[in-house]
């Protein structure tokens, strides 16, 4: 698929998701919305793809919603959002599910929806210039792009109300803080630090990565017994796996490992 508003690429088990309407801040229409579904799809479902990695160009991550093409779908509102975010929600959940870890890099601006696409990351790098807004309610609208599930989850319930309902802005720092963002770098040395990071996460056990994800998922709404008990199922699988086999016999042997995702 050619894509018009993301850029797509795979090397060396790093698939590189790049939005790229950097002309009107990576705002989320019809066409943004289906291509990020596909592009997730199949970043999800390639075998060779061991770590994802999400940014954008220039200088935001996302203004959210396309106002603008809100605006010319007046007539049929309802039935375009419906739309629009079924196809979003689905591209999130296979990223969700998906067993590559997913990196966010957030250069700047977060707003809205892109507030919201910064949230599903496993692990979350931002500039320090980077700043985020619910600001949803600002247009008399409510949230979307899984907030209403990461946000109350990763600040907690009290947090989560003041983002949405008062559109407090958080400085990097502050996300930081907050939980939002896992690591805040110097502007210019985003990329690069995703970069390094993808590319060190793309090297490592993959199927361990996927059983991490898949236990984190799962830790708020299973009991313990069910959870002991999947992690008893999880661990066992993945030492009778070739990565862990290989783990396992270089730690015995003292040298490092080399993992093929297997």
């Amino acid at each position: 698929m050619d894509y018009q508003t993301i850029l797509y690429g795979v090397d060396n088990g790093l698939a590189k998701i790049t939005f790229n309407r950097p002309e009107v801040g990576h705002a989320i229409n019809r066409e943004f919305a289906h291509e990020f579904m596909d592009v997730a799809t199949r970043a999800t479902t390639d075998p060779a793809v061991r770590c994802i990695l999400i940014s954008a160009t220039g200088k935001a991550y996302g203004f959210g919603g396309d106002l603008k093409f809100f605006a010319t779908e007046l007539e049929t509102i309802e039935a375009t959002l419906i739309e629009l975010t079924a196809v979003l929600h689905q591209g999130i959940q296979r990223l969700h599910h998906g067993k590559a870890p997913v990196i966010i890099a957030i250069p700047g601006i977060a707003a809205g929806g892109g507030f919201s696409l910064a949230l599903f990351g496993d692990i979350v790098l931002a500039a320090r210039s980077a700043k985020f807004v619910m600001a949803y309610t600002n247009a008399g609208l409510s949230p979307d792009g899984s907030s209403s599930y990461y946000l109350p989850r990763v600040v907690g319930l009290r947090r989560a109300q003041e983002l949405m309902l008062t559109n407090r802005m958080l400085s990097a720092e502050e996300a930081q803080e907050w939980g939002i963002v896992t690591t805040v770098v110097e502007d210019d040395a985003l990329a690069e630090a995703a970069e390094t990071l993808g590319r060190k996460l793309a090297a490592g056990p993959t199927k361990a990565y996927a059983a991490v994800k898949k236990l984190l998922s799962r830790t708020f709404e299973q009991s313990l017994e069910v959870q002991l008990e999947e992690e008893s199922r999880l661990i066992a699988a993945n030492a009778n796996g070739a990565d862990g086999r290989e783990g396992l016999d270089a730690f015995i042997n003292k040298r490092k490992p080399t993992f093929k995702g297997e």
